[in-house]
């Protein structure tokens, strides 16, 4: 690997063969070396996950034609940064990037996100990193219009570095044809998902369940990255690894506990 160029860690949560992540090597290939190591199948959901108690492989191969080095990883998202940084490669990555995940993990997505996951781990090994997101979930989704803004996101994070435990997530609106609207610094909206599990019986007349439910925002601000992409902007939230409920610390500490 050349040491005068950006390392640059690929990975994502749709498998290597995705043309989410596909888009994305090419984009990195332009802003440095490029070393993928991403799941051997959809590691959608799996959010921070880790694999304690089975084998991981993880295979040198080729995709595609160009000067990125892959490796395809049995594990989860999160596996594939662990095993890239303490394994496959001889330096510690300049950034990593996760996606372009097919659909969007914006509000309360990032909890369950693999591909958000990938970068948080990135975060915690003090690495810059980003997770990109559009807000297509078609395995044929056009992911062109949105080209320049990744790259130039990246661009500005290998520039600038960011904060040990911080990462962004970045969330594209799905293309109508026109010029995006722009990118907007956002807050995470306060919105969940309203689950329902769907009884079905199985040929062998035994019981299964399929997750069903609808997503639903509580939150009328227009700071937030789901009013952005309503409004056809692109979202840049910054995440943070603390997951301390700093607003209430005071009022906990007079329970007496």
């Amino acid at each position: 690997m050349d040491s005068k160029r950006p390392l640059i860690l690929v990975c994502n949560d749709d498998g290597i063969t995705a043309p989410g992540i596909r888009h994305l090597i090419k984009l990195m290939n332009q802003l440095g070396e490029v070393v993928v190591v991403a799941p051997d199948g959809p590691q959608s959901g799996m959010g921070h996950a880790i694999t304690v108690e089975g084998i991981l492989r993880c295979d040198k191969i080729t995709v595609d034609d160009g000067p990125q080095i892959e490796h395809s990883c049995t594990g989860t998202p999160v596996d594939c940064v662990k095993l890239a940084v303490n394994v496959v490669l001889d330096r510690k990555p300049d950034m990593v990037v996760s996606g372009i995940n097919h659909g969007s993990n914006s509000s309360i997505n990032v909890i369950y996100s693999g591909t958000m996951s990938a970068a948080v781990e990135g975060s915690l090994e003090g690495i810059p990193s980003v997770g990109f997101s559009l807000s297509d979930f078609s395995w044929d989704a056009d992911f062109e219009p949105s080209a320049e803004i990744v790259k130039g996101i990246a661009a500005k994070v290998l520039a600038e570095g960011l904060p040990h435990g911080v990462c962004l997530n970045v969330n594209i609106p799905k293309y109508v044809g026109k010029p995006y609207a722009g990118v907007k610094v956002c807050r995470q909206a306060k919105a969940n998902w309203e689950e329902e599990f769907d009884s079905r019986t199985d040929p062998r007349s035994r019981n299964y369940y399929w997750l069903t439910g609808k997503f639903v925002n509580h939150d009328s601000g227009e700071d937030t990255d789901e009013w952005a992409l309503a409004n056809y902007y692109v979202s840049v939230v910054p995440v943070d690894s603390d997951v301390t409920a700093h607003t209430f610390v005071n009022e906990l500490n007079t329970w007496g506990l």
